[in-house]
């Protein structure tokens, strides 16, 4: 089973690309970030005549979640997360399909910071680290697929360079220990665990000639735990698809599992 996750920074003016992409890569699962729209202009039709089903919780021109899936319809079993009943971002969603759990995740980004912006990817982060506790060891593969919104190191696999970026959100001390918490509790980053040291930039800024520079950030990840990761063949990037015509300013990553 292929499992991709996609940033598509506005999914309907992206719908093209998106389209483009199913057809070629063919993921059995998607998670879909940063939709953009309300639920009432999701390109369901679209996308089902692509042979996807679909579940999306969306955001009036921010944000927004979405799971497809070709084979079972996808069951929703969690829409945003628990600990903030004031917190009405559609940042979260969770569901059964074809015998796993997968997330789609949309981290806040945190700029500025230091400030409420910050404040809040941290607690944000908290709460998702809570939900991964409890899945965990849910008996089943379970796939955290997302726009994380964090640079794991300095390293040359995950940032061009980190020298102008030490004050962003995305690099700071406390983002960093977060993820790394998820992965300390048990949870493996697929990408990496498969290319450990080789560039894997998922994110390219449409400013500075970042894409043609080859000046990317690798920010979108695909964590599994015990489950999924007994089962892990496959990994990668489809960073081609960046380099289209209106594309977003994320690629695909993806993973495959054994069945």
């Amino acid at each position: 089973m292929k499992i991709a996750t996609f940033n598509v920074n506005g999914i309907n003016a992206r719908l093209p690309r998106l389209l483009e992409w199913l057809a070629e890569s063919e993921p059995d699962v998607v998670c879909l970030q940063e939709l953009k729209c309300v639920d009432a202009v999701f390109p369901e039709a679209a996308i089902a005549e692509a042979g996807y089903r679909a579940i999306w919780h969306g955001q009036k021109g921010f944000n927004g979640v979405a799971i497809l899936s070709r084979g079972a319809a996808p069951v929703e079993t969690r829409r945003g997360l628990d600990g903030d009943p004031t917190d009405e971002q559609s940042r979260y969603l969770e569901a059964a399909v074809d015998g796993l759990v997968v997330a789609s995740i949309y981290l806040p980004n945190g700029n500025p910071q230091p400030g409420p912006k910050f404040d809040y990817k941290l607690s944000w982060f908290d709460r998702l680290i809570a939900r991964a506790e409890q899945l965990l060891d849910a008996g089943v593969p379970v796939v955290l697929a997302g726009d994380y919104n964090v640079v794991p190191t300095d390293e040359v696999g995950d940032i061009y360079s980190p020298v102008s970026w030490k004050k962003d959100a995305l690099l700071q001390p406390e983002s960093r220990a977060a993820y790394r918490r998820l992965l300390d509790a048990g949870w493996t980053d697929a990408i990496r665990s498969l290319h450990p040291d080789a560039p894997m930039y998922t994110y390219w800024d449409y400013f500075r000639n970042r894409w043609e520079r080859n000046s990317g950030l690798r920010i979108d990840h695909l964590l599994l735990n015990r489950e999924a990761a007994a089962r892990l063949v496959e990994a990668g990037v489809d960073r081609e698809v960046r380099g289209r015509e209106k594309a977003s300013d994320h690629a695909p990553a993806w993973v495959v599992l054994r069945d």
